[in-house]
């Protein structure tokens, strides 16, 4: 084989290795919210007369407690994140935007590759990253303000005749909801895109997946990190 040949030949990919992409605290964090925004959407419907599953006493008992627990748990979620660096992963990359957005309108359907490979420094594609951006600095906010606002009405009630009245700050609190809703069953439907149906599922179970990664990061994780290496 000639020299130009070689010269000419495509680079080979990193070879994938089964790495521990998401730690312990993430996927507790992931499981305990998402069993908290189910309770507050139950919780909520009832509130609203939806069901009648429990009473009005109990309802708002339960969306208090578990809006309360949710609110500690963001407010830890973004204190490990800006501890950790790992606020960096909802940086949105406009530039690889358009492709991703080409492939989940069409792509997905005719069986096309995904454009986007997960790595070490970068779990999330652009589009999840805008998404989760927008949850965590809109959707959220968004709930928790309005909540804490209807929560303490009463004590400053006396303060809002002729401004903003209750039934504003439950206008928001409901929409701000069903925005959350949107996303949590867009994002449940996204984790069936996967190699298989379960295969998004499962990584979030045991924090493994299978990406690339260049011979500097599988030399450092090999020698410094070994534990995120499956063996």
């Amino acid at each position: 084989m000639s020299d130009t040949t070689l010269a000419s030949a495509p680079a080979a990919k990193p070879p994938k290795r089964s790495v521990m992409i998401y730690s312990r605290y993430e996927r507790f964090w992931h499981w305990s919210q998402a069993l908290l925004i189910f309770v507050l959407t139950f919780s909520g419907f009832g509130l609203h007369g939806t069901h009648g599953l429990m009473s009005f006493e109990a309802a708002e008992n339960l969306h208090t407690t578990a809006a309360l627990a949710l609110i500690a748990l963001w407010f830890l979620t973004t204190f490990w994140h800006f501890t950790t660096g790992q606020w960096k992963q909802y940086l949105p990359q406009l530039s690889g935007l358009p492709a991703v957005i080409r492939f989940y309108a069409w792509g997905i359907l005719t069986g096309a590759p995904h454009p986007y490979s997960k790595t070490l420094r970068r779990k999330q594609n652009a589009l999840q990253s805008l998404a989760y951006l927008f949850f965590m600095v809109m959707i959220g906010p968004a709930l928790w303000a309005s909540g804490i606002v209807y929560l303490t009405y009463p004590w400053w009630s006396q303060w809002a005749i002729g401004t903003i009245g209750l039934p504003a700050v439950a206008f928001v609190h409901t929409a701000a909801a069903f925005l959350m809703i949107t996303f949590v069953v867009i994002h449940v439907y996204m984790t069936t895109t996967g190699k298989t149906v379960t295969h998004y599922v499962k990584t979030m179970v045991t924090g493994y997946d299978s990406i690339e990664l260049t011979a500097a990061e599988a030399a450092y994780l090999e020698e410094e990190k070994s534990g995120l290496l499956k063996k």
